[in-house]
Formats: structure tokens, C-alpha cells, sequence
């Protein structure tokens, strides 16, 4: 995220919620535009891409408290057209010309400050003791998104599932110093910083990566053949990744530290992992809850009884029928769902389904012909008669 991410982008709006938004609310507005937004669900359409990139990206600071405290504050002060120390702090007319990337390098995961975290007093301590340090800054590694596909029961019980990623990392043949020989040279038009100033308007400047030697800070003399003199090369790794328990189809899991590594002592990225679950074919599930559906037979819901009901990995349960149940009444086994995020399990649902028997033999038709002869008074649809024509 660019520090010019943090002035001018309105993440609220972009959420669609107010500045006061509660962490859950911030959350539940996610989730419903995620949804909607979601490249699985807009196959092929950019717009909605971007669209989810954006949201993706609004919700990464505001869900984490952290970055949201730093946001805020960094609304606050630079929102309205940048900062005016007063008479005598830096030149003429008390305007002082600075640097947005020393007060934001922890916002963009790596800066020696930490962001706002210190708290105002270390970010204006560090604005009004800049030197000529030279260092090139910590560059925050990429993130990565991948996909993994799990089993109905592993998305229940949570699993370890090997991820094969892709992702830019130091290049091995050059050590990471984009020179063969290892002995590149300070970028003359950065002096090794790796970012250029301009004029950002309101009296102070912004900072962009420099063009020269992309933002490394370093230009090869004798480039690498292996990674073209940028130090960085493709590289693929196996990880061992853990699934929680009860993650649903499409959820997007995101995993700090795992992504793509650093640069010059900057942090991992994050890797995002979006779910895909097989269906089961004979449980469903909804919410924490799993359903199953269950035959009975005719007796058995007129009569009623005890009958016996899988469940997901575990032993049979066994349920009491009430006599005349109705086809499509829905039964709960409590504890015998998906696990939550507490580490309790939720119930499954168990709805009766009365079968009808296709063949019958010459007893069992002369028993169903003897139950005609002696319910012939009574009328299933008297009632539903009567309610048509009250209608």
C-alpha cells in the first residue's frame, strides 16, 4: 500500500460505512460485498475485479485495529490539504516541506518506525530529525493468493493441506544483488534511497519508488543473467498450510507472514487462501449446523418409534420418532454439527422424509386396503377446501 493509499483513498465509503463503524459492522459489510464482488461469481467481468481488489484492500485496514488507529490518524492530519507547522518551522509563511513516506514506512509493512504505533510524538520526533541517510527502505513483500479444495469433512474438522506457491523472491545466483559479481552500485538519481520526491501540493512532497533502480535503492553493473539486474527472481515453494476447522465454500482465509519475502529487511506479504469444499452425498450444512435427511417409513411416522442417523465421522445417534410425525419435520442431534470457532460443535439437523413403497405384497396391500375402509370418514383436504373458498 502506497502512502498516498493513506491520504486519499476513503476506505469507509468504500465499505459503505460510517467512520464510527464498529469492527462487527466493518466486517458484516465485507462479507456482503466480498460476496457480490467476488471473481468466482463475476467470471470475466474486470470491473468487478477491481472492484473486489479495492474492497479487499479497505478491509484489510480497517478489520485490523491496528492500521485502522493508523489510518484515522493519518486522515486527520494530511485529509485536508497538508500540515502547517507555524511561523518559523521550515520556511517562509511557516509551511515545511517534508516527507510522507517518514511518517507512513509502517504502513507500508517494514518502516524502522513502526507506523503510528509510537504514538504522534515519535512520528513528529522522527519529521523533524531527518538526515541524509542514504539506506534504502524496507520494501514489504507481495502477497500471493492461492486455492485449495477440500473435502466435505476436512472443511468441518479443519485440515493440513500442502500449497504449492509461485512468487518473486531474492534471486540465488546474484545472492539478491541483481550484479553477477555481486558488487552493484548506489542508484545516483535515489543516492541509494530507492524513492524520488515531487511536489504533492499543500506545501509538502510525496514519495514515489524510484524509476532508476525500482525502488532497490541499487543499479547493477554487470546485471544478472538469471534475474535481468532487478535481484529478484520466480520462485516456487511447498507450504504446509493449516486449514481452520468449519471454514465454508469460498471463504478467504488470510495468513500474515506467508507471502512473498521482503527486501531489504521489509516483512513477508500475507498469502490469501480462498476455500473451495466438495459436497458431501448425504450431509449438508448451514451455518455451524450440518442437515441430513432421513427415510422413514409409513408406520414409523404414524406410530412413531426410535430410529438411527448418521453422522460426520462419528457414531449413529438415535433419535425418538413421535407418532404421526409429518413428512418434512426437521429434529436436532445437538453437538453433532460443524465446529466453531470457540471449539463447540453445532447441532444436526435431521429432517423426516416418509416413503412411499412402490411394490406391496398381497398382505401388506390387504393391511393398507383394511386402514382405507376404516379412516373413510375422514377428509385430509376438508380443511384446505374451506380455506380456499374463506379466501
Amino acid at each position: 500500500m502506497s502512502t498516498k493509499d493513506f491520504v486519499e483513498k476513503d476506505y469507509y465509503k468504500v465499505l459503505g460505512v460510517p467512520k464510527d463503524a464498529t469492527e462487527a459492522e466493518i466486517k458484516k459489510a465485507y462479507r456482503k460485498l466480498a460476496r457480490e464482488f467476488h471473481p468466482d461469481a463475476n467470471k470475466g467481468d474486470a470491473k468487478a475485479e477491481e472492484r473486489f481488489k479495492e474492497i479487499s484492500e479497505a478491509n484489510d485496514v480497517l478489520g485490523d485495529p491496528k492500521r485502522r488507529k493508523e489510518y484515522d490518524e493519518a486522515r486527520a492530519l494530511f485529509g485536508n490539504g497538508g500540515f502547517r507547522p507555524g511561523p518559523g518551522a521550515g520556511g517562509p509563511g511557516g509551511t515545511f516541506n517534508f516527507d510522507l513516506g517518514d511518517l507512513f514506512g509502517g504502513a507500508q509493512g517494514g518502516g524502522a518506525g513502526g507506523g503510528f504505533g509510537g504514538g504522534l510524538g515519535d512520528v513528529f520526533g522522527g519529521l523533524f530529525n531527518r538526515g541524509t541517510s542514504t539506506r534504502a527502505q524496507p520494501r514489504r513483500g507481495q502477497d500471493i493468493e492461492s486455492e485449495v479444495t477440500l473435502s466435505f469433512t476436512e472443511a468441518v474438522d479443519g485440515a493440513t493441506v500442502p500449497l504449492r506457491m509461485s512468487s518473486q523472491a531474492p534471486c540465488k545466483a546474484c545472492s539478491g544483488t541483481g550484479d553477477k559479481n555481486g558488487t552493484p552500485r548506489v542508484c545516483p538519481t535515489c543516492v541509494g534511497t530507492g524513492q524520488v520526491s515531487r511536489g504533492g501540493g499543500g506545501g509538502f512532497s510525496l514519495t514515489d519508488p524510484c524509476v532508476d533502480c525500482r525502488g532497490r535503492g541499487l543499479i547493477a553493473q554487470n546485471p544478472c543473467e538469471a534475474c535481468k539486474g532487478s535481484g529478484r527472481a520466480r520462485s516456487a515453494r511447498t507450504m504446509q498450510v493449516r486449514i481452520p476447522a468449519g471454514v465454508s465454500d469460498g471463504q478467504r482465509i488470510r495468513l500474515r507472514g506467508k507471502g512473498a519475502p521482503g527486501e531489504t529487511g521489509g516483512p513477508a506479504g500475507d498469502l490469501y487462501v480462498v476455500v473451495h469444499v466438495d459436497p458431501h452425498p448425504v450431509f449438508g450444512r448451514k451455518g455451524d449446523n450440518l442437515t441430513v435427511t432421513v427415510p422413514v417409513t409409513l408406520p414409523e411416522a404414524a406410530l412413531g418409534g426410535e430410529i438411527k442417523v448418521p453422522t460426520l465421522g462419528g457414531p449413529p445417534v438415535t433419535l425418538k420418532l413421535p407418532a404421526g410425525t409429518p413428512n418434512g419435520r426437521t429434529m436436532r442431534a445437538r453437538g453433532k454439527g460443524a465446529v466453531r470457532k470457540d471449539g463447540t460443535r453445532g447441532d444436526l439437523l435431521v429432517t423426516v422424509e416418509v416413503t412411499v413403497p412402490k411394490d406391496l405384497s398381497d398382505k401388506a396391500r390387504e393391511a393398507l386396503e383394511s386402514y382405507r375402509e376404516a379412516t373413510a370418514g375422514e377428509d385430509p383436504r376438508a380443511e384446505l377446501f374451506q380455506s380456499a373458498k374463506g379466501a
